[in-house]
């Protein structure tokens, strides 16, 4: 009996564990869990989820790393200091301290690793020259003839760049050019017959994407660490959109590479945002398309030249683009032209706002300088701007930029205030007409300027001394044009006022009092 009793207790133990799947290699896999309804409840059983199953395969990096791990490169770097010697072997203790430790233990007490008077090298006060470890870093191959490319900031101030490969063979890298404005440098070892990575696509990147790293954080080479794309075209104010990701990026691993799960880069490692100095989820990655064209330059040249057009740009605002006509806030608004640029020339106006480049859409107005700057100087360019409620197409040659900086109008007085306007307009305005000296000085036929400002002309920021030069698409004539104009515009949509302020013009929406 008690024998029966347990084999029934242990049938019953069995019968409500968990079953495995046996899988083909003999291996045991964990079955679905489900989850028992209880049929006494009044409760209508729940619909099974078909998802709640299935099983996600996460990626195998292995393969991966084995092919491209070769092609990644530890740079260590040294730096060349001049100090001011102390005195020979003392360990740098002054005479102070000489002196204390002579009165304790006598007059010839010898200091530990002292140097003979025959053997001293640079006396107190004399400068001596010495290599110090500057920098850590990461590179990777792209050539079997030994060219790397890195950051900038790996290399930057060096007297010496040692590149260590994945076998471990250490050769001298010798700077070919470098680029501080997108922080990338191409150097040069000699060698032969080295193992180059394949370079990808960074125009294809998607959210979520799984990619990896490869590199030296904090001097540990040949580290791998793995995650997603969290968003692509990140502008953080720099001349580069960058890459996001949540790998595991510290510092040694700049200027290694981002590769995908095709084994191609897609990146090079370049920043981290963090509070620490250490990782905190966020990684950025210079787009691999965006490297190269650097590259290229640097290996041909030497140098980047980047183009320029002369124009003074800002984002373009919601309500701004609504009272423009805009179907959306894109592009990027001329707040000013420079004299003799390649964009006067080709007859772009301030109050333009530049909506293509090349053929290509700007969605942000950072995009401009981006698309600008990666042309070759002297190439044949289209633009179209959005100017009085339609598109323009316009031919520009684009320049070099060769540190050229804005030339400079003289700022508006406003002296002359006469044929000025009395009451307070719709727009919270009183302004005046221009003198013929001040339209001469700026270089202009018509517009008003604004005298005094209140209500809905405060709350949009206007300023006394800003001179209006458009309202609606209709350039202002004089006092009187201006006067009809403001008139006639409607109670329930906002008027678009092109408004030049100093050197820079902008516009500037204002809603109308009834």
């Amino acid at each position: 009996m008690l024998m029966k009793k347990t084999f029934l207790s242990t049938l019953l133990a069995l019968s409500v564990l968990t079953p495995s799947v046996m899988a083909q290699d003999g291996k045991l896999l964990p079955s679905p869990v489900v989850k028992q309804e209880n049929n006494h409840s009044n409760q209508a059983p729940k619909t099974a989820n078909p998802q709640a199953n299935t099983l996600v395969a996460l990626p195998d990096f292995t393969d991966i790393v084995a092919q491209t791990e070769t092609g990644v490169v530890n740079i260590r770097t040294m730096e060349t200091v001049r100090s001011r010697s102390l005195g020979g072997g003392n360990f740098g203790m002054n005479r102070d301290m000489e002196e204390l430790f002579r009165f304790f233990f006598g007059p010839d007490f010898g200091f530990p690793g002292q140097i003979q008077p025959r053997e001293r090298g640079p006396q107190l006060g004399e400068r001596s020259e010495r290599e110090v470890p500057r920098n850590v870093g990461s590179g990777f191959i792209i050539s079997e003839d030994g060219y790397v490319i890195t950051n900038n900031h790996v290399i930057d101030k060096a007297s010496k760049i040692i590149v260590t490969l994945n076998d471990g063979k250490e050769l001298v890298g010798e700077v070919v050019g470098t680029d501080e404005r997108t922080d990338l440098a191409l150097i040069k070892v000699e060698a032969e017959g080295l193992k180059p990575l394949k370079i990808g696509g960074s125009d294809d990147l998607k959210k979520g994407q799984w990619v990896l790293a490869i590199g030296s954080p904090f001097g540990l080479d040949s580290t791998v660490t793995a995650g997603i794309v969290s968003a692509i075209n990140r502008d953080t104010g720099d001349y580069l959109p960058f890459i996001q990701t949540d790998v595991a990026v510290n510092p040694g691993n700049s200027g290694g590479p981002l590769i995908d799960l095709s084994g191609e880069v897609v990146g090079v490692n370049s920043q981290i945002i963090s509070r620490s100095g250490g990782f905190m989820g966020i990684s950025l990655s210079i787009p691999i398309n965006e490297a190269m064209k650097v590259v290229e330059q640097l290996k041909e040249t030497g140098k980047v030249v980047r183009g320029r057009i002369g124009v003074t740009i800002s984002e373009v605002q919601e309500d701004v683009a609504e009272a423009l006509g805009l179907d959306g806030a894109e592009g990027a608004l001329v707040s000013n032209v420079e004299l003799g640029s390649p964009a006067q020339k080709a007859g772009i106006r301030p109050g333009d706002v530049i909506t293509k480049f090349d053929g290509k859409d700007i969605k942000k107005w950072s995009d401009l300088p981006r698309m600008v700057g990666q042309t070759r100087p002297n190439t044949e360019s289209s633009i179209e701007v959005w100017r009085r409620g339609k598109a323009v197409k316009l031919d520009i040659v684009v320049e070099s930029l060769n540190g050229k900086e804005a030339l400079a109008t003289k700022e508006p007085t406003g002296d002359s205030k006469a044929d000025s306007s009395a009451d307070v307009d719709r727009l919270g305005l009183v302004v005046a007409n221009l003198s013929t000296a001040q339209k001469e000085e700026l270089g202009i036929e018509g517009g008003v300027v604004v005298t005094s400002v209140e209500g809905v002309g405060v709350e949009s920021g206007l300023m006394v001394d800003d001179i209006i030069l458009v309202l609606n698409d209709q350039d202002v004539k004089d006092l009187s044009h201006y006067q009809e104009l403001v008139k006639d515009l409607p109670k329930d949509k906002n008027a678009a006022l092109l408004v030049r302020r100093n050197d820079f013009t902008q516009w500037v929406a204002v809603q109308p009092e009834k």
